[in-house]
């Protein structure tokens, strides 16, 4: 069991539900609802995000035995201890349910959930290799995530749209300095991620503007007159500081350990980033 929960990420796969039970309770509800969280087509919804999230993952992993035996050997399972035909038929199980449970929720939903299927076997298999399309793609699905809520409930307003743009923005960072930290086995493999093609100097900065960019977001969204002052002094240490940290860290990053270091602390700006949801009215 503990083999298929590190697989499937288990931790990524409670943040999604997490993500899309606050998007459910705080921002397509009066107030803070929990009870619109336990509605049934809802949890079948999350369901079936979970499932094509676990699948996503499952499918990277097997494309990526002979790059994850270079950039992270003790942590390899595909090909290891889960044999590479099992991975793809619990890939492929995953994903069916995922979209035909999300078709028939509702047309809209499961052309969303087919659509991510595709683009996460798309990432797996070429995708990722490719300058920054990679990177894009799961940034893109990253926001889907929160969006599909909203479409699935047929209330798509402005905030929800502003927490998936800040969904995509964080993601896009996450994802180049996680290209960074697997720059030496990627590069083994013939990817053309951005820290290859550019170098790490250049590669930072892209992210530089980008960071900035983010805090920019931030700082709009604390001024806006809607929000509630927790909910900005909330955004304000546990969001837009850790992010002035992790630029501050960036600068000087120049080995593996640094740029892990900061996908863990960017991680958990998103973290503390979708928790905001409890105090945005």
């Amino acid at each position: 069991m503990k083999t298929i929960l590190r697989l499937v990420r288990f931790p990524n796969l409670i943040l999604i539900v997490l993500s899309q039970a606050l998007v459910q309770a705080c921002l397509l509800a009066e107030g803070v609802n929990w009870s619109k969280a336990l509605e049934p087509g809802f949890l079948l919804l999350t369901l079936y995000t979970v499932l094509i999230a676990a699948a996503g993952y499952i499918i990277n992993d097997y494309y990526d035995v002979k790059i994850d035996a270079i950039n992270k050997p003790d942590r390899m399972l595909v090909g290891r201890k889960i044999r590479r035909r099992r991975a793809m038929f619990a890939h492929l199980i995953l994903s069916f349910i995922g979209v035909a449970g999300g078709l028939l929720l509702s047309i809209p939903v499961g052309l969303i959930n087919l659509g991510a299927v595709l683009l996460l076997w798309g990432y797996s298999a070429r995708l990722k290799k490719m300058l920054l399309i990679g990177n894009v793609v799961i940034s893109l699905l990253s926001a889907s995530m929160l969006l599909i809520v909203a479409v699935y409930a047929d209330t798509l307003n402005n905030i929800t749209i502003g927490y998936s743009l800040f969904a995509l923005l964080i993601s896009l960072i996450r994802e180049i300095i996680k290209d960074m930290e697997d720059v030496k086995g990627d590069a083994s493999f013939d990817c053309r991620t951005l820290p290859i093609v550019a170098g790490l100097r250049n590669t930072k900065l892209v992210l530089y503007p980008l960071i900035a960019a983010f805090q920019a977001f931030l700082v709009v969204v604390i001024l806006h007159p809607r929000t509630s002052l927790q909910h900005d002094l909330y955004m304000v240490i546990l969001v837009l500081a850790p992010s002035i940290w992790l630029l501050l860290k960036l600068i000087r990053a120049d080995r593996k350990r640094d740029f892990t270091y900061l996908s863990n602390l960017n991680k958990l700006i998103m973290l503390t980033g979708i928790l905001s949801m409890l105090f945005v009215l």
